[in-house]
């Protein structure tokens, strides 16, 4: 017979970031529980980012604890300041969030087109919460909606995906938690308390401006600091390229040592349709993780392919790429002859170069005016965009997408030769 402890669903998260976290549903306690979400504690919120940043560390699992503790505080606030928003939008809103990143695989977004070819992980979050709403019904039927953008109350959605959303709001203020990268420090408090309503969407009372600035500038100083940190981007695409030559090996008959569920990615290029017409892919991905991946990685260090084992040593023991970046694209004749001495270096054929040679494009725009913009309501009723309100110059340059070009190669190619680079 069950005590009343066993029967207890209410509990309370004690979070490095905001402090105490409670949980006071029952339903909302079942989802966190329950083993699609478990998952995303063994999946890392910044991929492989702890390679240069040791206290990257934290998981997915994490960050939809924090946005759904921003979402109850943000709905508070709204509430307080009279919009309606019943008990069941709370918790349909509340679940929506914390189901966003359910569909994120291994590593996080570093192999999202590796692992599945297609689709993206806010499509499979969608797959995985229809997959819910068969064991937990309505309340999982009013989440999709406002995950989808279909429900009537348009502002609900933006609170779960916008340029001013719950999840931005979080692993900004997480990710420079746990980096140290105290640039990416943001108010959360300050802006959801000036968020208010109108013409259904999200907007900020004119004195939270400042707050807003604050929020754009440190998105962009995260991404070139952190999240396309050049050292990140090297061991991001070395992981990548494990994962192709893997997968190239599997399909011209190697055999791979690797856990069930994750064998069955590696040997096939899983797209939409597999999840649709076999439910084997849907459950075979909610069981991989990082562990799966890296376990792997270890073993095939020794594997007898050459260009597998040294990409997978090189990965292992953190001797990672040299990444040069520049604002135009590099030379084809460039990038030929750095091949060449790889080649030499490793002695490999000029055809297996490309898993030790890459270039790429890192973009970014810490502000777009044209998508969902962040609008500043004034006392007057007045609303106008962020670039428009704001007297900074620089929230306008931010809204400028930045694109660089990089190219990773091994350091040793600069011992063989100098004058190559």
């Amino acid at each position: 017979m069950l005590n009343r402890y066993d029967r207890n669903k209410k509990k309370i998260l004690n979070d490095p970031v905001y402090g105490f976290i409670s949980i006071t549903d029952d339903l909302i306690f079942d989802l966190i529980e329950h083993k699609y979400l478990q998952r995303l504690r063994r999946i890392k919120q910044l991929g492989l980012t702890h390679l240069v940043y040791p206290g990257a560390l934290h998981t997915r699992f994490h960050h939809v604890i924090g946005t759904m503790h921003l979402m109850q505080k943000t709905i508070d606030i709204l509430k307080s300041k009279g919009h309606a928003i019943s008990a069941d939008e709370t918790k349909g809103a509340l679940i929506a969030i914390l189901l966003h990143d359910i569909g994120h695989g291994p590593y996080s977004h570093t192999l999202e087109k590796s692992i599945v070819c297609e689709p993206d992980h806010e499509v499979l979050s969608l797959i995985f919460m229809r997959k819910l709403q068969e064991s937990f019904g309505d309340p999982l039927a009013l989440a999709i909606e406002i995950f989808s953008n279909k429900y009537k109350k348009k502002f609900l959605h933006k609170l779960v995906s916008s340029q001013l959303d719950m999840d931005r709001l979080d692993y900004l203020k997480r990710d420079s938690f746990y980096t140290g990268v105290s640039e990416g420090v943001i108010n959360t408090d300050r802006i959801i308390t000036m968020l208010d309503i109108a013409n259904d969407g999200p907007v900020i009372e004119a004195k939270g401006i400042y707050s807003i600035e604050k929020f754009i500038i440190a998105r962009r100083l995260m991404y070139w600091q952190v999240y396309l940190h050049k050292t990140v981007l090297a061991a991001e695409q070395m992981l990548i390229q494990i994962i192709a030559r893997a997968k190239y090996l599997i399909a011209n008959g190697e055999t791979l040592f690797a856990t069930d569920p994750f064998k069955l990615f590696l040997a096939k290029n899983v797209i939409r349709e597999d999840f649709n017409s076999s439910p084997q892919y849907l459950e075979a991905f909610a069981e991989i993780d990082d562990y799966d991946v890296f376990t792997s990685i270890k073993v095939w260090v020794k594997h007898k392919d050459k260009v597998l084992s040294t990409l997978c040593n090189n990965l292992v023991n953190r001797h990672l790429f040299r990444t040069h970046i520049q604002k135009i694209p590099f030379q084809p004749a460039y990038i030929e002859e750095v091949k060449s001495e790889v080649m030499k270096l490793y002695d490999i054929d000029f055809a297996d170069t490309r898993y030790f040679v890459f270039t790429d494009v890192a973009k970014n725009s810490a502000y777009d005016p044209l998508n969902d913009k962040i609008n500043i309501i004034f006392k007057d009723g007045r609303v106008e965009d962020i670039t428009r309100a704001s007297d900074q110059l620089n929230v306008e340059v931010l809204s400028k997408t930045v694109t660089k070009f990089y190219l990773c190669h091994p350091k040793q190619i600069e011992a063989v030769n100098n004058s190559v680079l």
